[in-house]
């Protein structure tokens, strides 16, 4: 597969950009290159070669719940700037 400019000119377009015929050029340069590398990997024998499912070994490892340390609703808002007798008060974000 080769990069020509209509190729450029759909993803300029599918991506909301503008080019100039230089940038239009440098991008062709680098996306070509992109697929040259892409196509080496053509060249590797695979046929031995399982698909890759998961890239470790370990599975989600979990820690138990535990309740580090319980404070009152009161201890709470003691170090709080603004508040009422149950909430902390903070600025209105709409």
């Amino acid at each position: 597969m080769n990069i020509n400019k209509n190729t450029i000119n759909k993803i300029a377009k599918l991506s909301y950009l503008e080019f100039n015929k230089k940038e239009e050029e440098e991008i062709s340069k680098d996306l070509n290159r992109i697929l040259e590398f892409v196509d080496k990997l053509n060249e590797l024998d695979t046929k031995n070669v399982e698909p890759l499912i998961y890239i470790g070994v370990e599975t989600n490892i979990l820690r138990e719940d535990e309740v580090k340390q319980d404070i009152s609703k009161k201890e709470a808002l003691k170090n709080a700037p603004h508040k009422d007798s149950d909430y902390f008060k903070v600025p209105k974000v709409l």
